[in-house]
């Protein structure tokens, strides 16, 4: 397939701003940027979809730009219910050094921030060489701005859209950027870079939007719980991770081996109808994983990530560390052993068990294990000795309670 096939195929496509971009993808090489705000120091899953199409388009032999935003997130992005809170300077710049480093570590591409052609421009120079060409007729039908105005939105937001313009205009003349490529909600943002362009200097620019990546209740892909699935592996372990993506819901798992991979077509289509067949051997599941750690961690990260979740999931503990454990089962409830301890007094004593009465039920019906090994003993007296790397228990109570001992 030609580009913009392959990326309509894989649901990638969701706005261009003309008819022409299409031809322009299949048949010239094109400069583009896509864009982040520093808003931490690492990029997380959600992120992943749409930064992968940098490495997508780059096969196709158009040239990807990363923008950090170290202007523009001083301002906030405005979100469409309130006010993003106000980070500091300090938090900002360390952040934009953070994913500078990771997007040129994971992608491998050049990397600009717009705080280097930003912050030397006065307010009046904002206004006059950029403010004068933007209608507020024009912003206030922005999606974004419209639906913000009952509530109320500051000024400080309202001009983040010619900031961002300001962005794609100033790449153009400084890198030859004739493309912005970001998620369905920037559309608004990209078409004020546009407008600035043709009004500014008379060049037509082009952008895309890729539809955002939701699971099957609607929500947006990589959100659990309130927690970020980060791509820096030391903030999300490559189990996490793994964890995350082999539960992936049956009903979406071919649209993430569509977005999320390179794998092809014809490989797609056949791992589709295995999966068709037998959903229950989550094969989809296990490959999206697979695939996407490699790309972000390695090989050898994807190999220990799907072996550690099969070994804690079989009982197996065997060839794990206590590292490996600790990272794994984090959602599991843990307990502090100091020194030596009777069986009973552990069991009771960290409300494992309700009662001592209940401990002795429970080990004589062969109910308690440890690191996978029946315990029937209530005197018998737990030492490091037993524990993996000297340090850690699985503790496990009848077929479904876990706890983790941690030895101090």
């Amino acid at each position: 397939m030609k580009c913009f096939e392959d990326l309509q195929w894989r649901g990638l496509v969701k706005d261009i701003s003309s008819p022409e971009l299409e031809k322009k993808l299949n048949e010239e090489s094109l400069t583009f940027y896509i864009g982040t705000d520093p808003t931490a120091d690492s990029m997380h899953i959600g992120h992943f979809s749409s930064f992968l199409i940098a490495t997508r388009l780059a096969k196709y032999g158009h040239k990807p730009i990363l923008l950090v935003g170290g202007a523009t997130g001083l301002i906030g992005d405005p979100k469409p219910s309130n006010e993003r809170p106000m980070i500091t300077v300090e938090e900002v710049n360390k952040n934009v050094e953070g994913l500078t480093n990771q997007a040129k570590n994971i992608f491998g591409f050049e990397v600009v921030n717009n705080y280097d052609w930003t912050k030397n421009i006065s307010t009046i120079d904002f206004l006059r060489d950029w403010g004068k060409y933007i209608n507020v007729n024009y912003m206030l039908d922005k999606d974004i701005i419209s639906r913000r105005l009952e509530s109320g939105i500051t000024f400080c937001e309202f001009a983040y859209t010619i900031l961002q313009g300001l962005d794609f205009v100033t790449l153009n003349e400084t890198h030859g950027v004739t493309l912005q490529v970001a998620g369905s909600d920037q559309w608004g943002n990209i078409t004020t870079g546009i407008e600035l362009a043709r009004k500014k200097n008379n060049k037509e620019l082009f952008g895309m939007t890729m539809p955002l990546v939701l699971d099957a209740n609607g929500v947006k892909f990589g959100k659990t719980e309130g927690n970020a699935l980060w791509l820096d592996k030391n903030k999300t372990s490559s189990y996490e991770l793994y964890q995350y993506l082999i539960n992936s819901d049956d009903q979406c798992v071919i649209d993430y081996l569509k977005k999320l991979t390179f794998l092809t077509k014809e490989e797609i289509e056949e791992i589709e109808k295995n999966h068709m067949a037998a959903p229950e051997k989550r094969e989809a599941q296990k490959i999206l994983a697979r695939e996407v750690i490699t790309f972000l961690h390695g090989e050898e990260e994807a190999r220990k990530a799907q072996e550690t979740s099969e070994a804690i999931f079989s009982g197996d503990y065997s060839n794990l560390s206590a590292d490996d454990i600790l990272n794994g089962m984090k959602t599991v409830p843990s307990i502090n052993i100091d020194g030596e301890v009777k069986l009973i007094d552990l069991l009771v004593d960290n409300q494992i068990c309700s009662s001592r009465r209940e401990a002795r039920e429970m080990l004589n019906s062969n109910a308690i294990s440890i690191n996978n090994e029946k315990h029937t003993d209530e005197n018998e007296v737990i030492t490091k000795n037993i524990a993996i790397d000297g340090k850690v228990l699985v503790i496990r109570k009848g077929k479904k309670k876990q706890f983790i001992g941690i030895f101090k």
